[in-house]
């Protein structure tokens, strides 16, 4: 079984806080993966205004509505080439880690970026050099976790720096640190240059047999390609990304996994789980 949630500024529209998580609470979600400063519009969330009051007052007002923060989205370009806005950008997942503690999220999740000032496309995302960035980012990331004792959830984009099972693969054995968890994303994995079935569920099996034991959440939507190769998001069943090995894997090792649906709205959320549902009861 999987269980559902979906992004809370997929579930409503960015507002005060009890009223966001009020809206939420109403359409019977349970887990979410949550973003602040997408979802509350009424609090400063930039570097250096974290306090652990503040943080507590935010998993209270979770906690009295039921709501679980399977993920706590902190998205940023860890490989960014300008060395200051990297490290702002470490510095904000850093300060990230501390709500996590106390606002009961699973973990904090990120992609791991492109080798670009402004997150463009760019060959250079595959250079050693840019690698290099993502384990120094990284070991920053991954010392303050251990010692906070929380998870970080890192995502493979094949337009970013970690862009394959095997670039995974790599860096999990890099890095060396039992505090990282992967989210898992089928159609992120998906490259406008290989998108029939069997391509696809030859890698979304190849992720399972190299590190399935770290995929702890996943990502759930569907996707095409438009004619400047730019991934756009569909309905699920609609598009192009193939979920036999997704489903068949995670139907043999992992029970009661959190599947939060990207792209989704209150209006087609229950139609969305009962498609990804019936896609598990097949595999």
């Amino acid at each position: 079984m999987i269980q559902f949630g979906m992004r809370a500024h997929d579930a409503y529209h960015p507002a005060p806080m009890t009223e966001a998580l009020d809206a939420m609470q109403a359409q019977g979600l349970q887990h979410l993966q949550l973003a602040f400063e997408k979802s509350f519009s009424d609090y400063d969330f930039t570097t250096g205004h974290y306090s652990a009051g503040f943080a507590h007052k935010i998993g209270r007002e979770l906690a009295r509505r039921d709501l679980h923060v399977a993920v706590l989205g902190c998205y940023i370009n860890p490989v960014n080439p300008d060395p200051d806005a990297r490290a702002a950008e470490v510095a904000r997942f850093v300060e990230r880690l501390r709500y996590a503690r106390h606002c009961g999220a699973d973990m904090v999740g990120t992609e791991t970026g492109r080798y670009s000032v402004d997150m463009s496309v760019t060959d250079a995302t595959r250079s050693a050099e840019c690698y290099s960035n993502l384990l120094d980012s990284f070991s920053t990331i991954l010392d303050a976790a251990e010692r906070l004792g929380v998870t970080v959830g890192v995502e493979s984009v094949y337009s970013h720096t970690l862009c394959c099972p095997e670039m995974m693969d790599r860096f999990l054995k890099d890095i060396a640190s039992p505090a990282v968890e992967v989210i898992l994303d089928a159609a992120n994995l998906v490259a406008p240059w290989a998108t029939g079935a069997e391509e696809q569920n030859a890698m979304i099996n190849k992720a399972f047999d190299l590190y399935g034991d770290r995929i702890s959440v996943l990502h759930l939507k569907d996707c095409v390609f438009d004619e400047n190769g730019q991934q756009k998001c569909v309905r699920p069943g609609t598009g192009l990304v193939a979920y036999d090995a997704l489903m068949a894997n995670v139907k043999a090792a992992k029970p009661e996994i959190i599947g939060l649906l990207e792209e989704s709205d209150p209006d087609h959320f229950a139609a969305d789980c009962e498609f990804f549902a019936a896609r598990l009861e097949e595999a």
